[in-house]
C-alpha cells in the first residue's frame, strides 16, 4: 500500500526547503535548491495602489510595452544600459547591441512606411498586422533581393486590401507610394507566384459609393448602379475586364437615364480610366439592357 503524502504549499517538493514569492519575476522558487514551482504568476501585490502623481504612477507601473506586430521587434528587444559598466566584455556587448541587423533595418524601413500608408489610406489595425506577416513571409523566401522595399510593401498593401475588400484601387495605392502602378503589379504577381497566394478578385460594387460620393450623383444612382453591376457580373460578363471601367460605364449610363449634366471626360478623370474604356463598358452595358443606342443621341 502507497500512501502520498501532500508537501505543504510553502515548502520544495525536491528538498524540503523553504519556498519564496518573487513577485516582480511573478515566479515562486525554493529557497534553498533554486527549482522554479511556479511562474508566470500574477502581481497583486500593487493593486489597490492609487496613484496622485507622476512618481507614484511609476512606481506602481509593473508592465512593459504590449506585444504588437507593428513594432520591428514586436517589443521583445533588450537593452544593457551603459552607465557603471566597467568590464571591457560587457563594453563590446553593449556596443554589438547597439548594432542592427540588416533583417531588423528592413522591417524598421518597411513598418515606417506602412504607418504612413495605413494613415492616409485609414487602414485598420488587423489590415497593416496582416501586411506585417505577409512582408516578412516574402522577406523570409528571399524575395528583397534585387527589388525595392518600397515596392514589395505596397504590393502586400494591395494584396492584403483586395484580400479583406477594401476598395481600394492600383491607380491610387500608386498615388499614395509615388511608384509606377507596372512596377506595383510586377511586385503584386511576384508575391502571388512565390507566396502561393490565390489572386483575389476586386468586385467593382464596392467601388461605387466611393465614385459616386465624389461625383455627386445621390444615393438613387447609386442603388441603381449596385444593381446594375451585380446582374452584369451574374450574367458572366466580367471576366478579364476592370472593375473601375466597370464602374465608370455604368456610372455614365445611369447618369444619362436620370438626364444628369456629367460628361464622359469627368467621370473618366475620377475613377481613373481613358473614356474608351468607359465607352466600351457603356456600349457592353447597353447591349447588356437591350437598350435601343439611338435614345441618346440628340
Amino acid at each position: 500500500m502507497v500512501v502520498e503524502l501532500e508537501v505543504p504549499s510553502n515548502f520544495c517538493p525536491e528538498c524540503r526547503g523553504l519556498v519564496i514569492e518573487l513577485h516582480d519575476r511573478g515566479e515562486t522558487v525554493c529557497n534553498q535548491c533554486g527549482l522554479v514551482i511556479r511562474e508566470r504568476d500574477i502581481d497583486i501585490s500593487r493593486s489597490g495602489i492609487r496613484a496622485y502623481n507622476y512618481q507614484e504612477k511609476a512606481r506602481k507601473c509593473h508592465n512593459g510595452n504590449p506585444i504588437s506586430l507593428l513594432v520591428p521587434d514586436i517589443s521583445l528587444s533588450t537593452v544593457i544600459k551603459r552607465n557603471k559598466i566597467y568590464n571591457q566584455d560587457l563594453k563590446r556587448a553593449v556596443r554589438w547591441d547597439l548594432q542592427m541587423s540588416w533583417k531588423s533595418k528592413n522591417l524598421l524601413i518597411a513598418i515606417t512606411e506602412l504607418k504612413r500608408i495605413a494613415s492616409n489610406l485609414n487602414l485598420p489595425q488587423h489590415v497593416q498586422k496582416t501586411v506585417v506577416k505577409l512582408y516578412k513571409k516574402a522577406l523570409k523566401k528571399g524575395l528583397m533581393r534585387g527589388r525595392s522595399i518600397k515596392g514589395i510593401l505596397t504590393a502586400c498593401v494591395y494584396l492584403v486590401c483586395k484580400k479583406e475588400r477594401i476598395p481600394i484601387t492600383l491607380q491610387e495605392m500608386s498615388i499614395e507610394t509615388s511608384l509606377n502602378p507596372k512596377v506595383i503589379n510586377k511586385y503584386y504577381r511576384v508575391l502571388i507566384r512565390e507566396l502561393n497566394v490565390r489572386p483575389p478578385v476586386t468586385n467593382p460594387v464596392l467601388l461605387i459609393p466611393k465614385y459616386v460620393n465624389r461625383l455627386n450623383l445621390g444615393i438613387r444612382i447609386e442603388k441603381q448602379a449596385i444593381g446594375l453591376i451585380q446582374d452584369f457580373i451574374k450574367g458572366k460578363f466580367f471576366s478579364g475586364k476592370d472593375p473601375k471601367g466597370l464602374c465608370a460605364g455604368a456610372l455614365y449610363l445611369l447618369s444619362k437615364l436620370a438626364n444628369r449634366e456629367i460628361t464622359q471626360k469627368e467621370i473618366s478623370r475620377v475613377i481613373g480610366v481613358t473614356e474608351v474604356t468607359l465607352r466600351s463598358r457603356y456600349k457592353e452595358l447597353i447591349r447588356f439592357l437591350n437598350i435601343d443606342p439611338n435614345l441618346f443621341k440628340n
